[in-house]
C-alpha cells in the first residue's frame, strides 16, 4: 500500500503512516480527543470495501457507572436517522404506493403551510430537502426540550403558523418538523408506524438486531450511553430525550457495529449481501442526487466545489471526491456518518457529549489518511476554534448577567412587575404564564413545562429569563411591547448566547397577552 510521509507530530507514534489510519494511531487520536473536549465516551467505525475495518469504543458510557464503551454500545444517532426516513419513502416509491413529487395533501389533507400556494404545491420530496421557506429549526420548540406534550398531529396542524424567512424552494434552512411529517406520511401510506416500518424493512434485514428505531423500543439497554453536558464548569449526566415525536427526524439508537451495515448498504446502492435489495438502484440514485444548494465553504485542508443536500443526506465535493454525510445532535449526544463512495470508505463517530468538535477531529483525521493529505492537526485547530467561539459567547452572556446583577443593587431602578404578570399566547407554541412570587417574576410554559425559570430586569423593556435547567445553555431575552394605554400587549424572545442550539427557536415566537 502506498505510504504517506507526515510532518513530525506528537499525535501519532511515528512520522510515517500508511494511507489508511492504523488502529494504534486511531487509539491515540481518540484518547486525546476525549481529554481535550471533555467527552466521556466515543465509538468509531471505519468501513472499507464492504467490510468493517475497525469498530470499537473508547472511554465510558456513563461517568457515574464507569461502564466502558465498545463496538456494541448503543448511542442515539439523532439526525442520522433522517436517511432511514428517506429510504423508507424510497421503498414506498419502489412499490408504487407514492411518488416523490406527489403532493403531501394527497396523503395528509389536514397539512397546511403558511400560504395556500405552498400548501397545494408541497411535495413528498419537499419534506426532505430543507428549502420550505421556513427558517433554521423553525418550530423546534414543539419537539425540544423533552417532556413537552406536543404530538406529530400538532406539528401537522401548527406548522401553518410559522412565518417564512425566504421564498418557497429558494434557500436552504435545516428543518426537523418536516421529517416528523414525513414519518406521518409513511404511517398513512404503509399502515405501519414509522418505527415498525423502519425496523422491519430496513434495520432487521441488515442485522441491526440490537438497535431500535426509538429508545422506547430497545429490548436491551444494558450497554447504552447516557448523555452528558458540561454545566457550570462540571460535566454532568442529564435526562435522556425519549419523546416519540422526534423518531422520524432523530429517534434511532444504534451501535457502530450495526450502523456500519447501513453504510455498507448505502455504498452498495441499496443492496445488502448477495440477494437482499432493500431499495432499488434508481431510488438510491434519487436520494444521492442534489436537491438543494448550500452555501459553499472551503476549510483547510479541504477544497470544495459544491455543497448540496439530497434526500436525507448532505452531498459535498471534498477534494474532488463525492462525500455523502450527515450529523446529528440531541441533548448531550452528537454523531456523524460519512461515506466516500469512490473509495468505498465509510466513517462513523458517535459521542455522548454535545461538543461537535470532537467528532470532527476524529472523522477529519481519518479522512485525511485515506485521501493521502499532508498531516494537519485537526485536534489543535478545532480546539482553538471552539475556544474562540466560547470566549466570544461568554463575553455576550457575561455582560447581560453583570448588568442584571448591577440592576439588582441599584435602588433607583423601580420596576412595576405587576405590569408584566399574566398569560400570553402564541399560535403554534400555546400558552405561557408570567407570574409573581415573593416579589420575583417567573416564566412557565403550559405545553413545555421544563421551560420554567426566573425573570430578571436587563434594560428598557428588555428582561431575561434564566431557565431552571442549566444544562439547556439557552437563557433568553424577553422583549415586552406596550399598547397606547401603557399596558403590555406583546412579548417576543431571543436566545442570549450565539451558541444556543438552533432548536431553541425563541425568535419564532410571537406572544399576545390575553
Amino acid at each position: 500500500m502506498k505510504k504517506v510521509v507526515f510532518k513530525a507530530i506528537s499525535l501519532f507514534a511515528t512520522s510515517v503512516a500508511f494511507a489508511q489510519i492504523s488502529e494504534p494511531q486511531l487509539d491515540n487520536l481518540v484518547e486525546k480527543t476525549l481529554s481535550t473536549f471533555n467527552v466521556p465516551g466515543i465509538a468509531v467505525a471505519i468501513v472499507k470495501d464492504g467490510k468493517i475495518f475497525i469498530s470499537k469504543g473508547y472511554g465510558v458510557a456513563n461517568i457515574k457507572t464507569k461502564q466502558k464503551v465498545d463496538g456494541n454500545t448503543l448511542f442515539g444517532i439523532a439526525s442520522n436517522s433522517k436517511s432511514f426516513t428517506a429510504a423508507a419513502l424510497a421503498i414506498l416509491v419502489d412499490e408504487g404506493k407514492l411518488n416523490w413529487d406527489d403532493k403531501v395533501i394527497k396523503y395528509l389533507p389536514e397539512f397546511k403551510m403558511y400560504n395556500d400556494y405552498v400548501t397545494n404545491e408541497f411535495t413528498i420530496r419537499d419534506l426532505l430537502t430543507h428549502k420550505s421557506g421556513l427558517g433554521l429549526g423553525a418550530g423546534d420548540l414543539m419537539i425540544w426540550p423533552d417532556k413537552h406534550n406536543f404530538t406529530p398531529k400538532d406539528i401537522v396542524k401548527n406548522i401553518q403558523y410559522l412565518k417564512p424567512v425566504s421564498a418557497f424552494r429558494t434557500k436552504y434552512d435545516y428543518d426537523n418538523l418536516l421529517y416528523v411529517i414525513a414519518g406521518e406520511v409513511i404511517e398513512k401510506v404503509s399502515g405501519k408506524s414509522w418505527c415498525d416500518f423502519v425496523e422491519k424493512r430496513l434495520m432487521q434485514p441488515i442485522g441491526m438486531k440490537k438497535s431500535a428505531a426509538a429508545w422506547s423500543r430497545l429490548k436491551d439497554t444494558s450497554n447504552t450511553i447516557v448523555p452528558h453536558v458540561p454545566t457550570d464548569g462540571k460535566l454532568e449526566v442529564i435526562s435522556r430525550y425519549t419523546n416519540s415525536i422526534f423518531d422520524a427526524a432523530a429517534g434511532l439508537y444504534a451501535s457502530t457495529n450495526e450502523l456500519s451495515n447501513w453504510l455498507i448498504v448505502q455504498m452498495n446502492k441499496g443492496k445488502y449481501g448477495d440477494k437482499q435489495q432493500l431499495f432499488s438502484e434508481k431510488q438510491h440514485k434519487e436520494m444521492w442526487t442534489p436537491q438543494t444548494l448550500l452555501p459553499n465553504r472551503n476549510s483547510f485542508p479541504y477544497k470544495s466545489n459544491f455543497r448540496t443536500y439530497g434526500l436525507g443526506w448532505q452531498l459535498t465535493d471534498l477534494n474532488g471526491y463525492l462525500m455523502v454525510s450527515h450529523t446529528g445532535g440531541l441533548d448531550g449526544i452528537v454523531t456523524q456518518t460519512i461515506m466516500i463512495p469512490k473509495l468505498q470508505l465509510g466513517i462513523i463517530v458517535l459521542t455522548n457529549q454535545q461538543n461537535g468538535a470532537a467528532f470532527y477531529t476524529v472523522s477529519n483525521t481519518i479522512l485525511d489518511s485515506y485521501l493521502g493529505l499532508p498531516y494537519f492537526d485537526h485536534l489543535a485547530n478545532l480546539s482553538k476554534d471552539r475556544k474562540e467561539k466560547e470566549d466570544d459567547a461568554d463575553k455576550i452572556t457575561d455582560e447581560v448577567w453583570e448588568t442584571v446583577a448591577k440592576n439588582a443593587k441599584n435602588k433607583a431602578i423601580k420596576i412595576d412587575i405587576q405590569k408584566y404578570v399574566g398569560s400570553y399566547k402564541d399560535k403554534w407554541f400555546g400558552d405561557i404564564t408570567i407570574f409573581e412570587k415573593k416579589g420575583k417574576l417567573f416564566f412557565t410554559s403550559a405545553r413545555s413545562p421544563r421551560l420554567t425559570g426566573e425573570i430578571f430586569y436587563y434594560k428598557d423593556q428588555n428582561f431575561v429569563v434564566k431557565w431552571n435547567v442549566r444544562s439547556f445553555h439557552a437563557d433568553a431575552h424577553l422583549f415586552f411591547n406596550f399598547d397606547a394605554n401603557g399596558n403590555v400587549n406583546q412579548l417576543k424572545m431571543k436566545a442570549i448566547s450565539p451558541l444556543t442550539d438552533f432548536s431553541y427557536d425563541f425568535h419564532d415566537l410571537d406572544f399576545t397577552k390575553f
